[in-house]
C-alpha cells in the first residue's frame, strides 16, 4: 500500500495525511445548518406527516449567538491520498460538530482542543486532532446579517410576551417521543454567557449583538488528519501553530513552512523507536511501541481513570466485554474521545467490533435508534438533567455521565472476575503516580491542560528570544541556515574545513553554529521541559494501567488455544463454511474455569469480540498472525516459561502482572534517547507578498506549495519505500497460496457481520434515501441475528443428536442456556427499540405488552365480556380432572405483574419471555402482540423491523422452531416466587374403590423444596366428563407455596380410619398453574391394610406430560420421549406374565441403571437434575435390582397370601439373628460378621418406622440407603449365601448363579465413587 504523491514518501510512511482549515464561508455567507432541515425531515417522518410538506422556515425564537451554522471545509492539503480518500462532510461533521459558533467580545474565547476518528467500514480507522480558536469577523456582510439575525429574533420576542414562558410540563411518557427530550436538549449551541441566568437561557437577554458596538468573533478549526492516534504530538503542533498566529511577532518562517513539514517530511516513527520533529517554537516528541509490546495508546488514562473513578471505569469495561450499547455523555468533545478511546484501548487482545463513534454529530442522533451493539458519545447541554433524557433503547444500555462521575448499568450484569483484587491493583499503580483512585467530579479545565497553558506562558519569551539564537526548535534562520547547509552538504569544503582544523585554523563562525546544532540534540537525552516530564509520566502510566488488564485477559485465557477447534484443510475451505462451524470448544472450556469466573466468561464467550479473536488465530494457521494476536501469544508463552501448570488445574487466585516495571523502562528510554530526527522546516519556493503576516488572523496558504510532496531524494522517502519494495518481493511468491483479497474480505465481512450488518454510521451522506437504506441494513441484521440465535439454541439444547448429525457440540449447560435465554431476550428489546417513537418505563417490549393490556382490558370492559374477542383460548385437558388452563397472553402479564420479587420494566418483560418460553407460547404470544396493527402504526415509525411484514412473519417463524425443545428458564430462575398447584388424584374407575372414608394427605417434592403435608377433603368427589362424554370421579386440591422446581416425587397416603379404608389409585395428576407444567404420578395400586403389599402411604416418582395437541399447530413434541411408566404391581401378577425379561435384558438393565446415575455425576453440579428418577424411576436402580430378585422367585402362595422380595429379606434376617446362625457367623471373616450386623440393623430400622409404606416401599428405601451408603455390594454376597435362598428361589435364579452375582457386585461398585444424597420424602423417620 504504497501510494506516493507528486513524487512524495509512501504515504503510510508519513506521520499527518492531511492539514485541514474549517469555519466560516466568507462568500457564501451565513448558511443555516442543514442539519436543523433533517431533523425537521425526521421529526415529521415520526409524526406521520409528509416530510416534503415541512417548511424549512428560520428559528427566530433563538439567540443568533445561540443558533448553529454552516461551517466549511476551508481548504485541506494535499487534496486527496490513495490509501485514504478525503471525506469532506465527514472531515467537516467532526472538526465542528455543533456548526460555526459566533460570540462576542463580552464572551470566553479560549481555544479548544478535541480529537476524532473515523473507521471505515472495513473497520480501519484515522485519527483526527482538532484545535478551535476564535478570529474577529471582518468581512461587513456577515456583520450585517448577524444584526438583521439579532433584530429580527428582538422583533419575535417583543411581539410575544415579555416575561419569560415556563417550561411547558411534561406530558404522560408514554405520548412522547424518545428522541424529542434528546433533540431539545442537543439543538442548541450553548453559549458561555448561556449560563448567566434563566432570562437568556430561554433567548431573553437584554444583550444581544450591535454591529456598532461589539466586535463578532467566529470559530475556525485547524485539523491533522494521521494514521496513528499520536494525540500529544498533534496537540502540540497545533497549539504551536495557533501562538505563532497569535503572537506580537511573526514566526520563524511562513507557516506553509511547518505545514508542509509535517505533512510530508517527517516520517511515522518506526516499531520500537521514537521521533523528533520540529514545530514553530519547540522540538516535539513522539515514540512508538515495538512489536512485542502493546499497541500505541495515547490518550491519556489517567484522566479516564480521573473522570470516572476505578470502580465505574471497572464496571464500563465490563460493559465494553459483554458488548451492550454503551452511551458517554459530557459536555466536552475531549472527555467522549479520551474515554471511548481509552476502554477502547484497555480490551487488548480483543478489539470493539460494532458501531463506534465517540463523537456522535447531531445530524446522526438516529443513530441511537440502532438496534446494535453500539460505542457513542454524545455531547450534553449545559445543566441538562438526565432525568429528562429518554434514549430509544435503555434496557441493555449502559449510560456513563463523565461530568457528573456517574454510571447506570443494565439489569443482570455479572460481575468481573476477581473484581476487588483488580481494583485493588489498579488502585496501587494509580497512586504511584498521585492519582486518587475514587475520581470525582472535576473543572472542565483538566490539570494537565493548565499546566500546559502555563508553561507556554512562561517559556513564550524565552523560545522567541532563544528562537533569534537558532538553538531551541532546531531551525536556522535566513543567512545562517544557507551558510550551514552549503557547509554540510559541500565535500569539497568539508575536506577543507578538516585541512584547517589539522593546521590549527579555526573557522570560529561555523563551529558556532555546529555546536548551537549539537547542543540542542543532546538537550533531547538530557535536560527535559516539565512539559515533556509529563508526557513521559503520562506515557508510563498509561502502559502500566493497560498491562494489568492484558495480564488478567492472559491469566483467564491461558490456555485458550486447547479449546480452539481446527477442523479445515485450507483457508478458503474454512471461510466458505465459517458460518456452519463450531470455531471453540466453549463447553469444555467453561468446565475447565473456576467456578466464580463463570458468570462473565459465560457471557463473553459468545460475543464477536471473542468470536473475531478465536477467527484471527484459526487464520494464523495459514496467514501471518494479526497484531494484537501475536503479542498476546507471546505473552501467554513467556508467562508458562515463569509458570508451568497444568491446564487442569484452575484456580481463582488472583495474580497480579509482573510487567509493569519492565514495560514503563521501554517506553522512558525511547523518549530518553531520541531514536530519530526529521527534517527541519525550511523556506519552501514561495510567490512573494502572499498569506502576509497578520496578527490574530490565519493567513490564506499558498496551496500550490502544500499540494504534493517533496521529490525522492530525502534520507526516510528513500528508506521507506525500498522497504516497501522489499516487503513486495517478498510477498510476491507465496501470493499463488493466499486468497483473492476481495473474495477473503466478502468472507470475512459476511463471518463477522452476524448480527451487525452495519458496522459504521456513513458521515458523508445523510440524505432521507440512505438514512433508510441504513435502517433497512437494521432490519436485515436483526433478521439474521435472530436465525442464528434460535438455531444456536435449539443445536445447543438438542446434545448428542445433533452431535450425531454434525452440528458440532453436545451436553448444553445451565449456564450456557441461560447465557443464550439472556441473549434472546436482548435480541427481543432491541428488535422492539428499533423505529420506536412512543415509549413507557426502559423496556420497549414491556411498554408495548402494557399498551397491548390497556386496550384489551377497555375492550373487555366495553363488550362487557370477561373473556376479551380474540385473546383468551383454553388449552386442551392434559389429563382427566384438571380444569382447561387459560392461555393468554394477557394472562400470562398478569402472573409477572402479581410477581413482587420483580421491580423493574426489564425484569418484567424478560420474566414474560421466560414463561413463554418455557410454555412454547412466544411466538404465538407476540403474533398476538403484533395482530393489533393500529396500535403498532401508533408505537412505532414507518421503517421500523416490527412495520416490515415479511421480516416479521419470518421472524415468527425462527421463534416458533424453539418450540421442539423444552425449557425451564423461568421456573429455574425464579425460585423465591410463590406458585399456585393443582393437585388431582384419581382412584380406579369403579366407584366402590373410588370412595374412602379415611382422611387422604398429599406432600409434593421437586428440585426446589416440597409443599408440606396437605390435608383433602375426604369422600369430597368431583365428577368430569371426557371427550367422549364418560364420566370421571377425582378428588382434587388446589394450594399454593414457594416454588419448587420441577416436580419429582408425591408423597400419598391416609390414615386407614372408617369402614371403607381401602383405597385403589390410579395416578395422582399436579400442574403448576403459572406455566402449565403437568405431571403425572403413576399408582396403580392400593392403599389400605390387608391389601396388596400393607402400604398406608406410596412414594410416586412422576413424569412431565407433554401436550401433543394445539390449536394453532404452533407446538411440536420433543422427538424422543421416555416410555410412560408402568404401574408398579405385586410380584404375583409380575411372574404370572408371560413375557418374562431374560437374563441378559435384567443384567443390562442393572448396568443402563448405573451407567445414568454415573453421568448424572458427571455433570456440573447445577445441572444434575433429579436423582431420585434415577434411583426410584422406571428404568432406575430400584427397579432394575427389583427385577434381579424377582427372577426365579417362587411364587407358592400360602393362604392366597402374596410373598413380596421384603419377606425374602425379613426370613434372611431371622435367620441371621438365630443364635444357632450367630455361632456359624462367629466362625466366618469378620468382614462378613460386619455386614451381616450392618444389614440386620437397616432392615429392623425400617420394619420400625412409624410410616407405613408397605413392602414394596420398604424395598425401595432398603435399596436407596444401600447405595447411599455404599453397602449394596456387600449385601448381595451375604443374601446370595443365605440358606433361605434354596426355599425361596428355584435352581436357575440369578441370586444362586455365583458368577452373575459377582459381575452385578462389580457393576454396584462403581457407584461407591460418588455421594448419593436422597430426598427427604424417601428417608422421613428412617433413624439407624
Amino acid at each position: 500500500m504504497s501510494a506516493t504523491m507528486s513524487g512524495s514518501g509512501s504515504a503510510p510512511c508519513r506521520f499527518a495525511h492531511y492539514f485541514i482549515i474549517c469555519g466560516i464561508d466568507n462568500e457564501t455567507g451565513l448558511e443555516p445548518d442543514a442539519l436543523a432541515a433533517l431533523y425537521q425531515w425526521l421529526e415529521a417522518d415520526r409524526q406521520g406527516r409528509d416530510p416534503a410538506a415541512v417548511a424549512a422556515g428560520e428559528n427566530f425564537d433563538q439567540s443568533p449567538l445561540k443558533r448553529t451554522f454552516k461551517s466549511k471545509v476551508l481548504a485541506h492539503y494535499p487534496k486527496n491520498i490513495e490509501c485514504n480518500p478525503f471525506d469532506q462532510d465527514a472531515v467537516n461533521m467532526l472538526c465542528m460538530p455543533k456548526g460555526l459558533s459566533f460570540r462576542t467580545q463580552r464572551d470566553s474565547r479560549a481555544p479548544q482542543f478535541h480529537s476524532f476518528l473515523i473507521t471505515r467500514e472495513d473497520g480501519s480507522r484515522t485519527y483526527g486532532f482538532v484545535h478551535t480558536f476564535y478570529e474577529e469577523v471582518t468581512s461587513p456582510q456577515i456583520c450585517s446579517a448577524m444584526q438583521t439575525l439579532h433584530q429580527m429574533h428582538q422583533a419575535e420576542h417583543n411581539a410575544s410576551a415579555h416575561n419569560c414562558p415556563s417550561a411547558p410540563s411534561s406530558s404522560s411518557s408514554s405520548s412522547s417521543s424518545s428522541m424529542d427530550s434528546l433533540a431539545s436538549s442537543l439543538d442548541e449551541v450553548e453559549s458561555p454567557s448561556s449560563a448567566q441566568g434563566g432570562r437568556r437561557n430561554c433567548g431573553c437577554s437584554g444583550e444581544g449583538y450591535d454591529s456598532l458596538r461589539d466586535t463578532l468573533y467566529v470559530s475556525k478549526a485547524m485539523c491533522l488528519i494521521t494514521p496513528m492516534p499520536f494525540m500529544h504530538a498533534c496537540k502540540r503542533f497545533l497549539s504551536q501553530l495557533h501562538r505563532a498566529v497569535t503572537s506580537n511577532q511573526p514566526p520563524p518562517l511562513p507557516l506553509e513552512s511547518y505545514i508542509y513539514n509535517i505533512l510530508y517530511e517527517v516520517p511515522l516513527p518506526p516499531p520500537g523507536r521514537s521521533l523528533k520533529f520540529h514545530g514553530v517554537y519547540e522540538p516535539i516528541l513522539c515514540q512508538r511501541p515495538g512489536v512485542g509490546e502493546l499497541p500505541l495508546a495515547d490518550f491519556p488514562l489517567g484522566e479516564a481513570f480521573r473522570l470516572l473513578g476505578v470502580e465505574n471505569l471497572v464496571q464500563l469495561f465490563t460493559c465494553v466485554l459483554l458488548e451492550m450499547q454503551i452511551l458517554l455523555y459530557s459536555q466536552d468533545y475531549q472527555r467522549l474521545m479520551v474515554v471511548a478511546e481509552g476502554i477502547t484501548t484497555l480490551l487488548f487482545p480483543f478489539q470493539w467490533q460494532h458501531v463506534y463513534v465517540p463523537i456522535l454529530p447531531a445530524s446522526l442522533l438516529h443513530f441511537l435508534d440502532a438496534p446494535v451493539p453500539y460505542l457513542m458519545g454524545l455531547q450534553s447541554k449545559e445543566g441538562t438533567d438526565r432525568s429528562k433524557l429518554e434514549l430509544p433503547q435503555e434496557a441493555n444500555l449502559c449510560f456513563v455521565d463523565i461530568d457528573n462521575h456517574y454510571i447506570e448499568l443494565p439489569e443482570d450484569f455479572p460481575q468481573f472476575p476477581n473484581k476487588p483484587e483488580f481494583i485493588q491493583e489498579l488502585t496501587e499503580v494509580l497512586l504511584s503516580f498521585g492519582l486518587s483512585p475514587d475520581g470525582g467530579n472535576t473543572s472542565p479545565v483538566p490539570s494537565i491542560i493548565k499546566q500546559t497553558s502555563t508553561l507556554e506562558t512562561e517559556l513564550k519569551s524565552a523560545s522567541l528570544s532563544e528562537l533569534v539564537d537558532d538553538k531551541r526548535n532546531g531551525n536556522l534562520g535566513g543567512e545562517a541556515l544557507d551558510v550551514l547547509e552549503l557547509l554540510q552538504g559541500n565535500p569539497t569544503l568539508e575536506r577543507l574545513q578538516a585541512l584547517a582544523k589539522r593546521t590549527g585554523v579555526k573557522v570560529a563562525r561555523l563551529e558556532a553554529l555546529a555546536a548551537g546544532q549539537k547542543a540542542v540534540g543532546e538537550e533531547g537525552v538530557g535536560g527535559r521541559s516539565p512539559e515533556e516530564e509529563q508526557e513521559l509520566r503520562n506515557a508510563k502510566l498509561n502502559v502500566q494501567l493497560r498491562e494489568v488488564f492484558a495480564a488478567r485477559f492472559a491469566t483467564m485465557f491461558a490456555d485458550y488455544e486447547s479449546f480452539v477447534i481446527q477442523n479445515s484443510p485450507d483457508l478458503e475451505s474454512w471461510l466458505t463454511n465459517r458460518e456452519q462451524m463450531h470455531n471453540f470448544d466453549k463447553a469444555s472450556f467453561l468446565s475447565d474455569q473456576p467456578e466464580p469466573y463463570l458468570p462473565f466468561l459465560s457471557h463473553f464467550i459468545e460475543t464477536q469480540m471473542f468470536a473475531t479473536f478465536i477467527d484471527n488465530k484459526i487464520i494464523s494457521q495459514w496467514e501471518e498472525k494479526e497484531p494484537l494476536l501475536r503479542v498476546f501469544d507471546g505473552r501467554i508463552e513467556k508467562a508458562r516459561l515463569y509458570n508451568v501448570r497444568a491446564p487442569s488445574l484452575r484456580s481463582s487466585i488472583y495474580q497480579k502482572c509482573t510487567f509493569l516495571k519492565e514495560s514503563a523502562q521501554a517506553i522512558e528510554q525511547r523518549l530518553r534517547k531520541i531514536d530519530h530526527t526529521a527534517i527541519h522546516p525550511h523556506l519552501l519556493n514561495m510567490k512573494i507578498g502572499q498569506g502576509k503576516y497578520q496578527q490574530g488572523f490565519f493567513p490564506k496558504l499558498q496551496a500550490d506549495v502544500l499540494a504534493s510532496g517533496p521529490t525522492s531524494n530525502n534520507r526516510w522517502s528513500n528508506r521507506t519505500c525500498s522497504t516497501q519494495r522489499k516487503v513486495d518481493r517478498h510477498r510476491q511468491p507465496n501470493e499463488h497460496l493466499v486468497l483473492d483479497n476481495d473474495l477473503k474480505e466478502k468472507y470475512m465481512q459476511e463471518a463477522r457481520n452476524l448480527g451487525k450488518n452495519l458496522r459504521q454510521p456513513k458521515l458523508s451522506d445523510l440524505s432521507p434515501a440512505v438514512i433508510a437504506q441504513t435502517n433497512w441494513k437494521f432490519v436485515e441484521g436483526l433478521l439474521k441475528e435472530c436465525k442464528m440465535k434460535t438455531k444456536r439454541m435449539l443445536v445447543e439444547k438438542m446434545g448428542r443428536e445433533a452431535v450425531e448429525m454434525g452440528h458440532g457440540e453436545a451436553n448444553i449447560t445451565g449456564l450456557e442456556e441461560n447465557t443464550l435465554i439472556a441473549s434472546l431476550c436482548d435480541l427481543l428489546e432491541r428488535i422492539w427499540s428499533h423505529g420506536l417513537q412512543v415509549k413507557q418505563g426502559k423496556s420497549a417490549l414491556w411498554s408495548h405488552l402494557l399498551h397491548y393490556q390497556a386496550r384489551e382490558e377497555k375492550n373487555e370492559l366495553q363488550s362487557e365480556s370477561s373473556v376479551s374477542n380474540s385473546q383468551d383460548k383454553r388449552k386442551p385437558e392434559s389429563s382427566v380432572g384438571l380444569p382447561a388452563l387459560r392461555v393468554s397472553l394477557i394472562q400470562d402479564m398478569r402472573h409477572i405483574q402479581n410477581m413482587g420479587e420483580i421491580k423493574t420494566d426489564v425484569g418484567r418483560a424478560r420474566a414474560w419471555i421466560r414463561l413463554s418460553l418455557e410454555k412454547k407460547l412466544l411466538s404465538q404470544h407476540l403474533k398476538q402482540l403484533l395482530s393489533n396493527q393500529t396500535l403498532t402504526k401508533k408505537l412505532y415509525k414507518r421503517y421500523a423491523f416490527l412495520r416490515c411484514e415479511e421480516e416479521k412473519e419470518q421472524f415468527l417463524f425462527h421463534l416458533l422452531s424453539l418450540n421442539t425443545v423444552d425449557y425451564f428458564c423461568f421456573t429455574s430462575v425464579f425460585t423465591t416466587i410463590m406458585i399456585p398447584y393443582r393437585a388431582v388424584i384419581i382412584p380406579i374407575k369403579k366407584l366402590s374403590n373410588a370412595m374412602t372414608t379415611s382422611n387422604p394427605w398429599l406432600c409434593v417434592s421437586g428440585e426446589l423444596g416440597d409443599s408440606g403435608i396437605l390435608q383433602i377433603t375426604k369422600n369430597v368427589l368431583e365428577m368430569t366428563f371426557d371427550s367422549a362424554f364418560r364420566p370421571h370421579t377425582h378428588f382434587s386440591i388446589a394450594f399454593k407455596c414457594q416454588n419448587i422446581g420441577r416436580l419429582t416425587t408425591v408423597q400419598l397416603g391416609h390414615d386407614n380410619s372408617g369402614l371403607l379404608a381401602k383405597w385403589l389409585v390410579d395416578c395422582v395428576m399436579v400442574r403448576n398453574e403459572i406455566t402449565g407444567h403437568t405431571y403425572k404420578f403413576p399408582c396403580g395400586r392400593w392403599l389400605g391394610k390387608g391389601v396388596d403389599d400393607g402400604s398406608l402411604e406410596r412414594v410416586l416418582i412422576g413424569e412431565l406430560v407433554v401436550p401433543f395437541n394445539d390449536e394453532d399447530g404452533g407446538r411440536t413434541p420433543p422427538l424422543q420421549r421416555s416410555p410412560s411408566q408402568i404401574r408398579r404391581i405385586s410380584i404375583t401378577s409380575l411372574t404370572g406374565r408371560g413375557n418374562k425379561p431374560t437374563t441378559v435384558q435384567i443384567q443390562e438393565s442393572i448396568g443402563e441403571a448405573v451407567n445414568n446415575i454415573i453421568k448424572h455425576f458427571h455433570k456440573p453440579e447445577k445441572e444434575r437434575g433429579s436423582l431420585t428418577v434415577l434411583l426410584c424411576g422406571e428404568g432406575g436402580l430400584v427397579w432394575a435390582l427389583e427385577q434381579f430378585f424377582h427372577h426365579g422367585f417362587r411364587t407358592a402362595r400360602l393362604f392366597q397370601k402374596n410373598v413380596f422380595v421384603w419377606d425374602f429379606f425379613e426370613r434372611a434376617v431371622a435367620l441371621m439373628v438365630n443364635a444357632d446362625h450367630i455361632e456359624d457367623i462367629q466362625e466366618t471373616p469378620e468382614p462378613l460378621s460386619l455386614t451381616c450386623e450392618s444389614f440386620c440393623r437397616y432392615v429392623n430400622a425400617i420394619n420400625n418406622m412409624p410410616r407405613n409404606i408397605g413392602k414394596d416401599g420398604k424395598f425401595q428405601l432398603l435399596v436407596c440407603l444401600g447405595a447411599r451408603d455404599r453397602l449394596l455390594p456387600q449385601w448381595l454376597p451375604l443374601l446370595a449365601e443365605c440358606p433361605v435362598i434354596t426355599r425361596m428361589y428355584e435352581e436357575n435364579a440369578l441370586l444362586r448363579d455365583k458368577l452373575t452375582v459377582s459381575s452385578v457386585v462389580a457393576v454396584l461398585q462403581t457407584v461407591n465413587d460418588f455421594p448419593i444424597t436422597l430426598e427427604t420424602s424417601l428417608t422421613k423417620c428412617f433413624e439407624l
